[in-house]
């Protein structure tokens, strides 16, 4: 690709969408709503070879029984799709199939395999490098979500370890791990998932950072607000999302009663090193391991933002608008699938809420000039 790009690989059009997961595809219907006509008034960008956002790289075992909620995208019930009946499916291919009908559906200009790797500023637009061409827009909606960002946290002698470390996102198959010990480290609910499935067929440890916070009783709409009031009131004032899980806790669900009663949650705190053979915490007491499965969680994929200066000192992004949505002091720029609206419910809200500020920006912007 040539940098400055030509009138042959340039693309103007008024909003760019990047990603085309929960958050993208919500925004590109809202978008197609609100009268922006799709291709020559906005185009999605999606880095993966077919539809399906993360859902269709996560772990075979992961199914729609047990996911931690899937969402209706706006328009359109999942179970229309899927059935009624199709709890034992993989959501990596259950999801996939869905998001694949709703574009063919709403006739989303969905452009894939296309990753944009850097945003400009160019004062009356902004400059979409992708690897496929360039793209310029009056405005962005940015729904890359984190599944291309996992996070993995520094400890000393982490290059020392002889045996396997991997995260949760290179996750297959609890079988892979028979006969080995695995530390699996982190206090989220992918932590707990993938503990009590590979106890089942090898050892476990099990070391968080904080004491784990459980939750027995359903989870409601108070706490969901809860959560996302938390989170979003950390957005507003420049801060980074944080965890939600510090807020709603961590289901009780049959599974975790029985991984209890096996003695699988014996939790142990973090440990201060990483030796040759495993863990060793302050005290100098050790843990021998073959492996240890991060599930650190992930952090957003905004690298592509950089040349916008987005974030301040303290690594945050303060966002405005309705749903905080909206970055301060550029309302050409929104982040969806980001803070608040990281999960699936509150993607779609994101959407609606990121495209039709959006488009009154840029209509009042027009009417200006």
């Amino acid at each position: 690709m040539r940098p400055e790009g030509t009138a042959a690989d340039t693309k103007a059009v008024d909003v760019v969408v990047i990603g085309a997961g929960q958050a993208g595809l919500s925004s590109a219907y809202y978008l197609r709503r609100f009268g922006v006509p799709p291709e020559t008034g906005f185009v999605v960008l999606d880095r993966s070879y077919g539809p399906g956002g993360a859902w269709q790289h996560r772990w075979p075992s992961l199914t729609l029984s047990t996911v931690n909620g899937i969402h209706d995208l706006p328009g359109s019930a999942f179970e229309d799709i899927a059935g009624s009946g199709s709890g034992l499916a993989p959501a990596s291919t259950a999801v996939p199939e869905y998001y694949a009908d709703y574009e063919k559906r709403f006739e989303l200009p969905i452009h894939r395999p296309v990753q944009a790797t850097v945003v400009c500023d160019r004062g009356d637009h902004l400059r979409v490098e992708t690897d496929s061409g360039i793209f310029t827009a009056r405005g962005i909606i940015n729904a890359t979500g984190t599944w291309e960002h996992p996070f993995v946290p520094w400890y000393p002698g982490a290059t020392r370890f002889r045996g396997r470390q991997l995260h949760t996102k290179d996750y297959r198959s609890a079988d892979e791990f028979v006969g080995r010990h695995v530390l699996v480290v982190g206090g989220g609910i992918s932590a707990v998932q993938l503990l009590d499935e590979i106890s089942r067929v090898t050892r476990t440890s099990w070391t968080t950072r904080r004491e784990p916070a459980w939750r027995d009783e359903d989870f409601t709409p108070e706490i969901g607000r809860a959560a996302v009031a938390f989170v979003e009131n950390r957005v507003r004032r420049g801060l980074p999302p944080g965890s939600v899980v510090s807020v709603t806790g961590l289901p009780v669900t049959p599974a975790i009663r029985a991984a209890r009663e096996r003695g699988v949650l014996e939790r142990q705190p973090i440990f201060s090193e990483i030796t040759e053979t495993g863990v060793q915490w302050p005290d100098g007491s050790q843990l021998d391991v073959d492996v240890i499965l991060w599930c650190t969680g992930f952090r957003s994929s905004l690298d592509h933002l950089a040349p916008l200066n987005l974030r301040n000192a303290g690594g945050g992004i303060t966002l405005t608008g309705r749903l905080a949505t909206r970055v301060e002091g550029d309302p050409r720029i929104h982040l969806v699938g980001y803070g608040p609206s990281a999960s699936t419910i509150g993607a779609n809200r994101a959407g609606r809420a990121a495209a039709r500020e959006l488009v009154d920006h840029l209509e009042a912007e027009a009417h200006a000039t």
